[in-house]
């Protein structure tokens, strides 16, 4: 497959690189996502070291519908991927904690225990993950954890060595690798799926039944925007608890109790979300940020449609961008979100409001958690 000569030269080296530590690698577990960043990961180090790589999907019990069932069937011709299935001890033990951090860092212990596990199984003493520069960036940083960024303490603790082919590289170059090592494109240019998955898209205390609210609207929101070329799409989910509605600037506003994450001058922020119900016809939903003290109130959303009864809010977050680290939020057709938004109000009896998310990155995060 013909790629760029400098992409092509990139992917040369990653595997060499891998390849020369051949005599200290007994064995490696691949950790697959279906993401495009594990994924490319795992191809490179069973180019670089064969056999020695076994390549595992872990259902965290924080993925897409069928998610691992149609990510095998769509490597199938490239790798053989092993599903294991640990996804009630995730959820038993992230259930009822609601701060974003303490979830992210349960996740990473959780899940690097059940790595332990497996790798231990196989007798392997290396793992390969798809930890790419910007995870960098933000974990360091202080934004947020990245699970798959682990410091020499942890990896000590966690007793394996890690082989991660991606971690100079921001996403677009990700995709580019994936796509000479002929990925398929349903991956290869699939929008990025945080490591602890729908976990940070069900805002504040996991509860099983706001999960599975969060699972069934992301096959609808997916399938709805796939086609739109936007960089990533999703739907999050928190309570409908406000804990101040305000008039300012001529607008009308709700804040709402849950806590999200933003990012000021590279540092994390955590803040109230708030939705604007009513703005005059001249002020931009795009600018509707600007009128805030966003590093108090992180993430600025506006009303598409609410039946006045029910317990949640949903959360439409659409966003273009190239390396993640900034992030624009696209004009849409608000007509189409609006006819999104009550087909999600008739479908989830438990819905009370759905809201646009019009706030760019910084100082929202793409994620809300």
């Amino acid at each position: 497959m013909s790629s760029h000569p400098d992409i092509e030269v990139i992917a040369k080296n990653i595997i060499e690189k891998i390849r020369s530590l051949e005599h200290e690698v007994d064995c490696a577990v691949a950790c697959v996502s279906g993401g495009v960043d594990s994924t490319t990961s795992a191809i490179l180090a069973k180019k670089a070291l064969g056999e020695k790589v076994y390549a595992v999907f872990i259902n965290t019990g924080f993925m897409r519908l069928n998610e691992g069932r149609r990510v095998k069937e769509a490597l199938k011709s490239l790798i053989d991927l092993e599903i294991h299935d640990y996804s009630e001890e995730f959820i038993s033990k992230i259930e009822n904690i609601g701060d974003a951090e303490d979830k992210r860092i349960a996740f990473r212990e959780i899940f690097y225990t059940t790595v332990k596990l497996i790798a231990a199984e196989k007798r392997c003493s290396w793992i390969v993950q798809g930890t790419i520069k910007a995870d960098v960036v933000e974990t360091v940083g202080g934004v947020k954890t990245q699970h798959n960024v682990l410091s020499e303490k942890l990896l000590e603790r966690y007793g394996f060595k890690v082989i991660e082919p991606l971690a100079d590289l921001y996403k677009h170059e990700v995709r580019a690798i994936a796509k000479h090592l002929g990925l398929p494109n349903w991956i290869a240019h699939r929008q990025p799926f945080p490591g602890p998955g729908l976990l940070v898209r069900t805002v504040g205390k996991l509860y099983r039944e706001k999960l599975e609210l969060v699972r069934r609207l992301t096959d609808i929101v997916e399938e709805m925007l796939k086609d739109k070329g936007f960089s990533q799409y999703f739907p999050a989910v928190w309570e409908y608890n406000v804990i101040e509605s305000r008039h300012e600037n001529n607008l009308e506003l709700d804040v709402y109790e849950v806590k999200v994450t933003g990012v000021i001058e590279g540092r994390r922020s955590y803040g109230h979300p708030i939705i604007v119900k009513k703005y005059p016809a001249n002020i931009s939903i795009y600018n509707l940020h600007k009128y805030f003290d966003t590093v108090n109130y992180p993430h600025i959303l506006v009303n598409i449609g609410d039946k006045g009864k029910g317990e949640y809010v949903v959360a439409i977050r659409i966003v273009n961008t190239e390396n993640f680290m900034v992030a624009e939020v696209p004009q849409v057709d608000l007509s189409e979100l609006k006819s999104l938004a009550a087909k999600i109000l008739a479908d989830e009896p438990k819905v009370r409001l759905v809201a646009f998310d019009v706030t760019p990155k910084p100082p929202a995060t793409i994620e809300y958690e």
